[in-house]
């Protein structure tokens, strides 16, 4: 593989991240940013901005990307709502992003208490919007059902990558489980805005990734993000390529041409990164 351009190197910060961190630990909380090691974490943190991460840090699945770790679950930790809600009111956040591990031990897939973080965060914090980036419920409509009757700003479920990748990159994951999670989030919130995720540089070609944005376009999905993959540690799928950030500018414009409101893409975009601006765009086309 060649070695990491230029274009991919990002800001630490050890100031904002001790800082952060600090404050985590002080409400038993954890991000995905420090989970999943992302690149962005300094810059992210600086802005007092971060991805809190639900339900534990320990994920059921063992997708081949990802760096959060693959144990078994520990107990939904009850108080969790309201110490994200203080969190938000310490760090003065508008707009907060919540996601979590994916928990297939839980009937709802941990549904209820996606709703009842989105509940104790908006009774405390009237003023700020919520974007959740949920799992796929294992194709549950009841439970998602629950977290959008919770009235989430945002719902954002991540495709990742191309359909025929998914057996090497999320084996125990379903592309068309994952599209249908879009679909009925329109079906079931005419009002929600929903949004979805890709990585590049897995082995994906540039007509599968214009049929999935055709996909995205088809469910109604109103922000795509497409970044670059890294890979997080030598256990992990390795990168294939390092996609050129020229290219990130075409599939922009492909998606925006075909008819989705908002595609941030680029090298060090993740699902969660500046996510305000997204809905800023959507709801107030600014």
């Amino acid at each position: 593989m060649e070695r990491k351009p230029d274009w991919l190197k990002a800001e630490y910060n050890n100031e904002s991240i001790d800082e952060m961190n600090e404050m985590l630990s002080t409400l038993n909380l954890n991000t995905v940013c420090n989970e999943a090691a992302c690149p962005n974490r300094g810059e992210c943190y600086r802005k007092h901005t971060a991805t809190f991460l639900i339900l534990g840090a320990n994920c059921t699945r063992h997708c081949r990307f990802c760096n959060v770790t693959q144990a078994c679950p520990k107990p939904i930790d009850q108080n969790e709502p309201n110490n994200i809600a203080e969190a938000t009111q310490r760090l003065g956040l508008r707009h907060v992003v919540i996601t979590s591990v994916t928990r297939d031990d839980l009937p709802d897939g941990g549904a209820a208490h996606f709703a009842n973080v989105t509940g104790a965060v908006k009774k405390t914090n009237i003023h700020t919007t919520v974007e959740l980036l949920i799992p796929d419920l294992q194709g549950n409509e009841a439970a998602l059902k629950t977290v959008l009757e919770a009235s989430p700003d945002i719902l954002v479920h991540n495709l990742e990558t191309v359909p025929r990748l998914y057996s090497q990159v999320r084996p125990e994951a379903d592309y068309l489980r994952s599209l249908n999670v879009l679909k009925n989030a329109k079906k079931y919130s005419s009002s929600v805005i929903t949004k979805t995720g890709i990585m590049l540089g897995l082995g994906e070609t540039k007509d599968e990734v214009i049929d999935l944005i055709e996909d995205v376009v088809k469910a109604d999905c109103d922000i795509m993000t497409i970044g670059q993959y890294l890979r997080p540690s030598k256990e992990h799928l390795p990168v294939v390529e390092y996609i050129n950030p020229d290219i990130f500018s075409e599939y922009a414009d492909i998606g925006k041409t075909m008819g989705i409101r908002y595609v941030y893409s680029a090298p060090l975009v993740r699902s969660s990164y500046n996510a305000s601006d997204a809905y800023h765009a959507i709801k107030y086309g600014v």
